[in-house]
């Protein structure tokens, strides 16, 4: 018989997300958002501790310690960074991360100089309908076609200066979250914050029902995945099996959904492992968990990114559907709720293969079998027969 699962504390979910939400966290600016995770997780008293930079590796125990696993989501967001200060003066933009000016044209923002905060809009080039009429439509969509209006009294280049504004100061995103009682969640950022608080809402589920996994798992909050680096180096231990925890974007061509959980069969950096991956689905079934199978085209994640840097693992990504993504991005909280649940059993699972302890083994004894050799190597396979193409060993020929 399957053990239930632990309920999760939906109400808690909501509420760190809300929480974190209000702190801005572009990639490069996360100290602040690295420390409310932290005192989360001091409150479940699981310990941690910080790399240099700020990346969170933690470690619930288990009742063995290898192999053992990792599960990874990132604290920082899209945002900008002062590219320039012009004549008038306002700002030029470079985005940090990828994503379209499109969606920074109208969004209130704030600007982290050195001695305070100043905040301000981002406009097209043509703003107004009044004085450019039809000109405004015509505009190209880049960022060197949008600029920052400051809300201060600056209108030259030494003005803005004045105001201790400087190249390479962090620009946040206004994230305007909104909590409907139908469920929606919408709001900037949720990729990944909506991921970290059903992390840690999870690891409370687990944490409060009082079951000790089978496996020690290293919960990780990364604070670079945006810009592409995540987790390349954030495994110090003999990790095995590594699931990252991210966005999956519901629109058209991707099956993804804002009422279930995806697991993602392969994104840019190729497909994830065949094993850990079924793993998770076959948890997703045995627990009644709304699932679906997606590919993203134009996606990276922690767990790619893990890989990249050489770590020899098992990788799988778990994602909460969401439309609109890295734009005005909207979720439900059955998508939150689905991802929640399959952590938590994801958690409390045994390991895919108790042998990866024993990586380099010259054994294939304990290697995985994706089909059974039989069966991968059976006479119907549409391969010609060896003699067809280069003869029979007793032709003279040969």
């Amino acid at each position: 018989m399957i053990a239930k699962l632990p309920e999760p504390d939906l109400n808690y979910l909501q509420r760190v997300l809300l929480e974190m939400l209000a702190i801005p966290s572009p990639t490069g600016f996360t100290d602040t958002i690295v420390r409310y995770v932290a005192e989360r997780l001091k409150e479940l008293g699981i310990p941690f501790e910080l790399t240099r930079r700020g990346t969170i590796r933690a470690t619930l125990k288990g009742r063995r310690y290898s192999p053992d696993r990792a599960v990874a989501a990132h604290v920082d967001t899209i945002g900008a960074i002062v590219r320039e200060i012009q004549d008038t003066g306002r700002l030029g933009l470079a985005p940090v991360g990828c994503w379209s000016s499109r969606f920074a044209e109208g969004s209130r923002v704030s600007v982290f100089t050195d001695q305070g905060v100043i905040r301000g809009s981002v406009l097209p080039l043509l703003a107004s309908g009044h004085a450019f009429n039809t000109a405004v439509d015509e505009m190209p969509i880049s960022w060197d076609h949008v600029e920052l209006r400051l809300d201060a009294f600056t209108y030259s280049r030494a003005e803005t200066v004045a105001l201790g504004v400087n190249i390479g100061d962090f620009v946040a995103f206004d994230p305007m979250p909104e909590f409907t009682e139908s469920g929606y969640i919408s709001a900037r950022h949720l990729d990944d914050k909506a991921g970290v608080a059903a992390l840690l809402t999870a690891l409370k589920a687990v944490v409060d029902s009082g079951r000790e996994p089978p496996i020690d798992c290293h919960p990780l909050f990364t604070i670079t995945e945006e810009t592409g680096s995540g987790a390349a180096g954030a495994l110090p231990w003999d990790v095995s099996e590594f699931v990252g925890i991210d966005i999956a974007p519901s629109a058209k061509g991707q099956q993804s959904t804002e009422h279930a959980v995806t697991v993602a069969m392969q994104d840019s950096g190729g497909p994830y492992d065949f094993h850990l991956s079924r793993h998770l689905l076959k948890l997703a079934g045995q627990h009644e968990i709304p699932v679906r199978r997606d590919l993203f085209r134009y996606y990276h994640s922690d767990a790619q990114s893990a890989v990249e840097a050489g770590h020899d693992i098992r990788t799988a990504l778990l994602a909460f559907g969401c439309d609109a993504t890295h734009g005005y991005e909207r979720t439900h909280i059955d998508s939150l709720a689905a991802i929640t649940q399959l952590i938590s059993a994801y958690l409390l699972s045994p390991p895919v293969f108790a042998s990866d302890a024993h990586a380099g083994k010259d054994s294939l004894e304990r290697f995985s079998h994706q089909l059974e050799h039989e069966a991968q190597m059976e006479n119907d396979t549409r391969v010609p027969a060896v003699e067809t193409l280069v003869g029979r060993s007793d032709d003279p020929d040969r």
